[in-house]
């Protein structure tokens, strides 16, 4: 479905999370990281775009590992960094300032958490435990997403469900919790697809 004036778009990384999506929505499915949802993204907004349309929101939905071992459900992200970009060594060698957080407006009552996104599938309780100093989940489109809606002007909500944990075990685990949450993560959309 194409993206339509007055409807919101859906972003999701992978096609295990797409299975509760509202099909009256217009859902976009980017592939994995961040290079794949920046770039197809862009491109479907520009696509639109030069045809008169733009959507009035756009949700990020999809999975994310916690980097709290107490975590799970679904939440609302209020913030964003991008894990692996050095931001404080670039502002040292340019002198210029190199902000990495986005904090985001809440749409939902969902509970809200940070956001760490990253090309790297977090699955060592060394690293988890080093981002979970700056955020509670991770995940590996978010903050691309949001780049580009903002370079758009385009309002956007980030809603995660919690896959796994982070650890050594995360691997094995993210296809069946994909799965197997689409269905309740696509209720909460559906609900922020009524407030859009």
């Amino acid at each position: 479905m194409d993206i339509s004036n007055g409807l919101p778009l859906i972003v999701i990384a992978a096609p295990e999370e797409a299975g509760g999506m509202p099909a009256s929505i217009p859902t976009l499915i980017t592939g994995i990281g961040t290079l794949n949802a920046a770039i197809t993204l862009t491109r479907s907004l520009a696509d639109a775009h030069f045809r008169g349309h733009r959507p009035s929101r756009i949700i990020n939905a999809g999975t994310a590992g916690s980097l709290i071992p107490s975590c799970s459900g679904i939440f609302e992200i209020d913030h964003v960094i991008k894990h692996d970009f050095d931001h404080e060594t670039l502002t040292a060698i340019t002198g210029r300032p190199f902000a990495n957080r986005i904090d985001l407006p809440t749409v939902t009552s969902l509970p809200t958490a940070g956001l760490a996104t990253g090309d790297t599938f977090i699955s060592d309780t060394a690293t988890r435990d080093r981002l979970a100093q700056q955020a509670q989940l991770c995940d590996m489109e978010g903050y691309a997403v949001v780049k580009v809606a903002r370079e758009f002007g385009i309002p956007v909500t980030l809603i995660k469900q919690v896959s796994d944990h982070a650890d050594e075990s995360a691997a094995a685990k993210w296809h069946d919790a994909a799965r197997g949450g689409a269905a309740t993560l696509g209720e909460c959309v559906a609900q922020i697809v009524d407030l859009s």
